[in-house]
C-alpha cells in the first residue's frame, strides 16, 4: 500500500491496475477500509490519498464524500465506489476491472 507523499500521482496510476482510496483521518468509515485494503493489496496496487493533504486532487476528481474509490487501468479510470465495501466485493471489482 503506498500514501501518496508528493506530487507522483499520475506515475502510480499509469500502468497495471490500481485502486486509489481517497480518504480522511477523521473519516470512521475510512478508517473501516483500512485492513480491507491492506486484503486486497495482495491483487492491486493500492494508492491512499488523504483529501486534507491532496485537495486539490481530490477536486480534480470530484470527491466529495470519503471514502471513495477510484479504480484504474493502465492509467485510465474505470470504477468509482463510494463508502464502505467488502474484502469480497473488492475483490469482485478488481476481476472485472
Amino acid at each position: 500500500m503506498i500514501h501518496l507523499n508528493d506530487e507522483n500521482f499520475n506515475d502510480l496510476i499509469k500502468e497495471g491496475k490500481v485502486l486509489v482510496d481517497f480518504y480522511a483521518e477523521w473519516c470512521g468509515p475510512c478508517k473501516m477500509m483500512g485492513p480491507v485494503l491492506e486484503e486486497v493489496s495482495n491483487n492491486i496496487k493500492v494508492v491512499k490519498v488523504d483529501i486534507d493533504k491532496f485537495g486539490n486532487l481530490a477536486n480534480e476528481y470530484r470527491i466529495m464524500s470519503v471514502p471513495t474509490l477510484v479504480f484504474f487501468k493502465d492509467g485510465v479510470q474505470t470504477l468509482e465506489v463510494v463508502g464502505f465495501h467488502t474484502k469480497e466485493e473488492l475483490n469482485e471489482i478488481i476481476d472485472n476491472i
